[in-house]
C-alpha cells in the first residue's frame, strides 16, 4: 500500500471526500485534514478573486515534499500511514477550495504534525503562484519566488 495516495494539481473543483477517502486506513487512529479556501480579504484589502498557476513539474515536486514530510514526521513505531494533497489551479472565486491535504497515522500527534507540515511546506516550496485581484482594481502575484 502506497503512503502517498494523491499528489495532484487540478483545474476542477476539489473534493474533501476524495482526499479523506484516499487516506483512510484501518491502522489509523487519527486523521487530520486541512482545507484552504479563497477568502474575501488579504492584508486589509478586499479580494475580488484569484488565479493559481503552476510549473509543469509541480506534481513531481509535491511528491518529493510529501516524501520528506513522511520521513520527518513518522516516529519510531508510530508511522504516518497515508498522505494526500491536491491543489487547484486556474480561476477561483471567493469561497472556492484552493487546497486540501490530509494525513493519517496510528496516533493523532503524528497525523496533526504531518498535516501541518505538509500544508506549510507545500505553500513554501511547491511552485504554485497566486495572481490575486482586489476590488479596487489592483492586483499582485504571490509566491513567484518559488520558481524552480
Amino acid at each position: 500500500m502506497e503512503e502517498i495516495t494523491i499528489a495532484a494539481v487540478r483545474e476542477t473543483p476539489l473534493s474533501v471526500d476524495e482526499v479523506l477517502d484516499a487516506v483512510t486506513d484501518e491502522r489509523a487512529g487519527g486523521t487530520a485534514v486541512f482545507i484552504g479556501t479563497v477568502r474575501d480579504h488579504d492584508h486589509g484589502r478586499d479580494v475580488a478573486g484569484l488565479a493559481y498557476s503552476a510549473h509543469p513539474t509541480v506534481e513531481a515536486q509535491l511528491r518529493v515534499i510529501m516524501e520528506k514530510v513522511l520521513s520527518d514526521t513518522s516516529a519510531p513505531g508510530r508511522p504516518v500511514l497515508r498522505m494526500a494533497a491536491v491543489h487547484r489551479v486556474g480561476r477561483l472565486e471567493i469561497g472556492d477550495r484552493a487546497v486540501v491535504v490530509a494525513a493519517a497515522a496510528a496516533h493523532r500527534q503524528e497525523a496533526f504534525e504531518a498535516c501541518r507540515r505538509l500544508i506549510d511546506d507545500l505553500k513554501a516550496q511547491v511552485p504554485i503562484w497566486k495572481h490575486q485581484s482586489f476590488e479596487d482594481g489592483a492586483d499582485e502575484w504571490v509566491g513567484v519566488s518559488g520558481a524552480p
